[in-house]
């Protein structure tokens, strides 16, 4: 069995990385946004990002992942990957980390703005007394905060992350799990021998993630 999942099972986990890395990109911009809109003082705006957030927060991620494969692909014909031999491979990754990124998001937004109400409320007042408008205070001040009051739960959100990108082999990404799935198919009387050698593998992506979170959150964190 081994000398025949030796040589997927890097390339397999290097998808779950990709995975990773790429969507808690996306969802710490796209979260940072989401955060903006919560506390804004426009009430459209807040609305949105409250609906959006609480909307996609408890949608089940294989639904999101779903969505967007089947609605956004199949039926609206959305492409995000150029038209070339790997176009489905490559269109399928893309539309796993949108998927991802939409989801992921929320628990960024969330995580933020519980940040954000650890800073005093008289340093935005201050700043608002100085002429700062309210994208100013944001970004300069309250923002810089939160992100270093939270940056334990961020790494947590990133480790859930990495465990989640599994779910995008139900659109034939072919990441970890799907890797060990068709292991499972084809070698069935070994399997507590696979599901050991993938654990291990999400143990070695997951454990340093959140040894460092926590060493960088201690580093960091804002002395009140």
């Amino acid at each position: 069995m081994w000398t025949e999942l030796a040589p997927d099972l890097w390339p397999a986990f290097w998808m779950t990385i990709k995975l990773t890395l790429l969507s808690a990109l996306g969802s710490l911009v796209w979260g940072t946004i989401l955060t903006g809109f919560r506390v804004s003082p426009i009430p459209v705006l807040r609305g949105f990002g409250t609906a959006y957030v609480n909307i996609v927060r408890n949608t089940p991620l294989t639904l999101v992942i779903l969505f967007c494969s089947i609605g956004l692909y199949q039926n609206l014909g959305l492409t995000l990957a150029p038209e070339n031999e790997h176009f489905i491979e490559n269109n399928n990754v893309a539309l796993a980390v949108l998927g991802f990124v939409l989801y992921t998001s929320t628990f960024v937004c969330e995580s933020l703005r519980a940040g954000i109400n650890t800073v005093p409320l008289g340093q935005a007042e201050a700043a608002r007394s100085l002429g700062l408008g309210f994208l100013q205070i944001l970004g300069l001040i309250v923002l810089p905060q939160a992100f270093r009051a939270v940056i334990a739960p961020l790494g947590s959100v990133f480790i859930a992350l990495t465990k989640n990108t599994t779910i995008a082999s139900v659109i034939g990404v072919a990441e970890a799990s799907l890797l060990m799935k068709s292991t499972i198919e084809n070698h069935a009387d070994q399997i507590f021998l696979v599901f050991g050698i993938f654990a291990v593998g999400f143990m070695i992506l997951t454990l340093p993630t959140g040894l460092f979170f926590g060493w960088l959150g201690n580093r960091l964190a804002v002395k009140r």
